[in-house]
């Protein structure tokens, strides 16, 4: 357990080429999709600030065209205690909006606690044999905590062990597992009839949407009334935050398991929701005691295996490293226009 709170945001746009996850070279484009929106709370959590300078922060950030450090936060002692920035235009002119998807996969993962809490799930223990989307897939009938160990046995069709990329299902260039309704992947021939492989750490979007769309199939109606309760009314964040959707805006009308786990949300607002992450776990709530569950049942990644996620891998580390959870990391890196 730590015993001070200490939270830095580093936010970084790397200028060299290096083989990074896919998800992370898609474009900057926060308005593109439908999206579950959630609107920022008349009730915010109003930060204090106790600021220093720090010259090797202000160096890096004024320096950014070479160094790609855009923006540092440091939070202890529930201050801040640097704040710095040096955001591009793109972002500027988008109300400081930023894209996660590393963490955006996180952040699904708290929503299904929040659900679980709320008595819509009974455990990450459950078996998914409700949900007839999954028919006929190797997904129907696993547990959910396997699902969220990202172990589904899936790594012959999707996923960063064999095909270097956490979206294309069978490296398919034209197939983004973020621009398809999830039914309609889980109609695609190669899912059909597919069975499990051996159970392994195979980091991919598809388990998380598979979560995300789970968890909005079995709120039903409050899916929206969730998502606020957990950010509006529990991180109380101060702007509009949202999840993308897997359609684009003005589509004809698609099932409302249409989730997907790209996140958007401003510096600030991304500080509220880690640093309430980190209250929960400490203040053993509800969802502090599913997170550390969740850590308690975490597998062994393996990580030197293969060339997969190096952004998944950092926030494990991370996490490993301060004794927090081992879903979210307090260091937050943007990285070629997306966390």
């Amino acid at each position: 357990m730590i015993n001070k709170l200490i939270l830095v945001l580093l936010i970084k746009i790397f200028t060299f080429s290096t083989a990074y996850a896919e998800h992370q070279n898609e474009p900057y484009e926060p308005n593109g999709w439908d999206k579950f929106l959630i609107k920022g709370s008349e009730n915010y959590y109003k930060f204090q600030s106790e600021l220093i300078e720090d010259k090797d922060v202000k160096k890096e950030i004024d320096n950014s065209q070479k160094t790609g450090l855009i923006s540092y936060l440091l939070f202890e002692d529930n201050k801040i205690k640097i704040d710095q920035e040096n955001l591009p235009n793109y972002i500027k002119n988008n109300n400081g909006i930023m894209p996660s998807h590393s963490v955006g996969k996180s952040l699904v993962s708290y929503v299904l606690g929040h659900a679980i809490c709320e008595g819509y799930m009974d455990s990450i223990d459950i078996t998914i044999d409700d949900w007839s989307v999954l028919d006929g897939t190797l997904y129907k009938g696993q547990k959910l905590i396997d699902i969220l160990n990202m172990k589904a046995g899936d790594q012959k069709f999707i996923g960063e062990k064999n095909f270097n990329s956490d979206v294309k299902i069978n490296d398919n260039r034209f197939l983004n597992v973020n621009t398809f309704p999830i039914k309609r992947e889980m109609e695609l021939p190669v899912l059909q009839k597919s069975k499990k492989q051996r159970a392994v750490y195979n980091y991919n979007g598809l388990a998380t949407n598979l979560l995300m769309n789970y968890t909005i199939f079995k709120v039903g109606d409050d899916w929206q009334k969730l998502l606020h309760k957990v950010f509006n009314e529990h991180v109380r964040v101060k702007d509009d935050v949202w999840f993308h959707q897997t359609v684009r805006l003005h589509r004809e009308y698609l099932p409302r398991e249409t989730g997907r786990y790209s996140f958007y949300a401003n510096r600030y607002d991304y500080l509220r929701i880690a640093k309430r992450i980190l209250d929960d776990w400490n203040n053993d709530t509800c969802v502090g005691k599913y997170l550390k569950n969740i850590y308690k049942q975490k597998i062994n990644k393996n990580e030197k295996s293969y060339d997969g996620d190096r952004m998944g891998h950092l926030i494990y580390i991370r996490i490993q490293k301060n004794m927090v959870v081992n879903f979210i990391s307090m260091l937050l890196v943007y990285q070629k226009g997306k966390f």
